[in-house]
């Protein structure tokens, strides 16, 4: 069993803002499933699937952003999972351009929160992430208010690309392993 987790806010007022793209990424994974993801587990709505042939836990905690890693532990726990090889975490990152995506294998929490609480509670940071870039080309003064306001509708087009993207990307990790998802994503634009 594999847990891929997206991090966001539970609430239709939180469903479209930049913090909750983890989120929304499940989501596109659960489409692409033809699963719901609402079943009730460790403070989080889950679903199980298949995805490139894993046996796979899809996971929107609820305890909303700064307190994720609570839910996830006991997840974590109760499937006895592996977190750097088992755990996949998908989220915002506001230090990358909007559109950008990376994975990583492990790392710092570039002050996200919702990494922070993961980090916290698992007591460690080897864990996958795919980190979607969310960075606007102006400076944003205040951090919080802009990953919880909403996304334009001129760029929710491009919101729906990186989301396809890193519903993707988490594809490729599964079927093809880090090294072979990591080559192909985390390519420079040209």
């Amino acid at each position: 069993m594999k847990l891929v987790v997206g991090l966001g806010n539970p609430g239709i007022e939180y469903q479209f803002t930049p913090h909750n793209l983890g989120f929304l990424t499940v989501d596109r994974l659960a489409e692409r499933a033809n699963v719901d993801v609402v079943s009730r587990r460790c403070q989080a709505a889950t679903a199980k699937t298949k995805v490139a042939g894993h046996e796979v836990m899809l996971v929107k905690p609820e305890t909303f952003m700064n307190l994720s890693g609570l839910s996830v532990r006991k997840l974590v726990d109760e499937f006895e999972i592996e977190p750097a090889n088992g755990l996949v975490v998908v989220y915002d990152e506001l230090d990358l351009p909007f559109g950008t995506l990376r994975i990583k294998q492990r790392g710092g929490t570039a002050g996200h929160n919702g990494v922070e609480s993961l980090v916290g509670s698992l007591g460690t940071d080897e864990f996958i992430r795919v980190r979607l870039g969310i960075q606007p080309d102006h400076p944003v003064r205040d951090g919080a208010k802009f990953v919880l306001g909403q996304f334009k509708k001129p760029q929710l087009e491009a919101v729906s690309d990186l989301i396809d993207r890193a519903a993707d990307a988490v594809e490729a990790i599964l079927k093809d392993g880090l090294p072979g998802a990591m080559n192909r994503f985390n390519q420079r634009p040209k």
